[in-house]
């Protein structure tokens, strides 16, 4: 122990004596341990007990911060805001769960538990109910629009704001890429619903990450990766079907959404993906009949915009959130 204390004193030593090499390294210096340096944010990887399920979260910020819920897509998971988290949890506090069958919640077989936009709301309900939270901003993308829209229509006074990216609430949003799941919807047959099955290919995610994206380089091909092994495990691709079955049962609430807008006015931003086949730009221009006052930035990028377009969009998020949600 003496021997290494005598040459960390004499490293230290030198180091002065020679102009102080180790200056860099040290805490006024370091950019991370600067008192001038923005605080570092931890997340936090939590699960809860949710009907006897685990459902996994992840949760970071301050706990009197407003909440902001981000509520993920498919075929991806919370791991879709690992970026975005801790660029906002220095001010909000921000809790994004994984659905049933999705990242690391549980995946019961579909034989015994319901895979429905119904069901998923209730269990989001659950777990906000559980961590005490009575407002909330929603960050809806892709299936969490339909998952935050009907959370709405539950507890529409507790929606503090939206965020709305490349998720959809309107007719003119369902282009030519639903049509074969519109086929399903009007013939649950063991036909319709085989011919989804290419959905779950690597193919598919790769194309929703990458198709319509302003810059490749962008893009982490970690992501797909992610994404198939959890669709390749086994039973999920039951699972994946019975959503895309269900998610007919989105549209005849879309009035119903709509006329929440109307009523309730909550301020809202759209960052939407303008390029993206799936969730195209026509169903985000719609929002604004309803809610005049939304702010609409339509940008040249694909489905998952937050992978191209980070640097855009968490400037736009935080202004508005800052705007709108001034802590009181």
């Amino acid at each position: 122990m003496t021997r290494y204390r005598s040459i960390a004193l004499a490293l230290a030593s030198s180091a002065l004596l020679a102009g102080s090499a180790l200056a860099p390294f040290t805490a006024a210096a370091h950019p991370v341990l600067s008192a001038h340096a923005a605080p570092v944010v931890m997340v936090q990887y939590r699960t809860a007990r949710i009907e006897g399920r685990d459902i996994f979260y992840r949760e970071a910020g301050p706990a009197d911060a407003p909440v902001v819920l981000l509520l993920h897509g498919f075929p991806t998971s919370s791991h879709m805001f690992r970026n975005l988290i801790p660029l906002l949890a220095d001010k909000y506090h921000v809790i994004a769960p994984d659905y049933p069958g999705f990242g690391q919640s549980d995946a019961p077989d579909h034989t015994a538990f319901a895979y429905t936009f119904a069901h998923f709301a209730e269990i989001v309900d659950a777990l906000l109910q559980q961590k005490g939270m009575q407002r909330y901003a929603m960050y809806v993308m892709d299936y969490g629009a339909p998952v935050g829209y009907r959370l709405a229509l539950m507890h529409p006074e507790r929606v503090s704001a939206l965020i709305v990216q490349n998720g959809n609430a309107y007719d003119e949003g369902l282009g030519l890429f639903w049509d074969p799941i519109k086929a399903y919807w009007s013939g649950d047959t063991p036909e319709h619903r085989k011919a989804l099955e290419g959905l779950m290919t690597l193919a598919t995610t790769k194309f929703q990450y990458t198709d319509g994206m302003s810059d490749l380089a962008h893009i982490d091909p970690d992501n797909w990766v992610h994404d198939q092994a959890l669709l390749d495990r086994p039973g999920n691709l039951d699972i994946q079907l019975d959503l895309f079955r269900d998610y007919g049962s989105n549209v005849p609430l879309y009035p119903q959404f709509q006329a929440f807008f109307r009523k309730y006015r909550p301020p809202t931003i759209i960052v939407w993906g303008k390029n993206d086949k799936i969730f195209p730009a026509s169903g985000a221009t719609p929002y604004l009949r309803d809610l005049p006052d939304a702010e609409l930035h339509l940008l040249d990028t694909g489905h998952f915009a937050l992978e191209d377009k980070l640097d855009v969009m968490v400037p736009l998020i935080r202004d508005f959130l800052d705007r709108k949600l001034a802590r009181r």
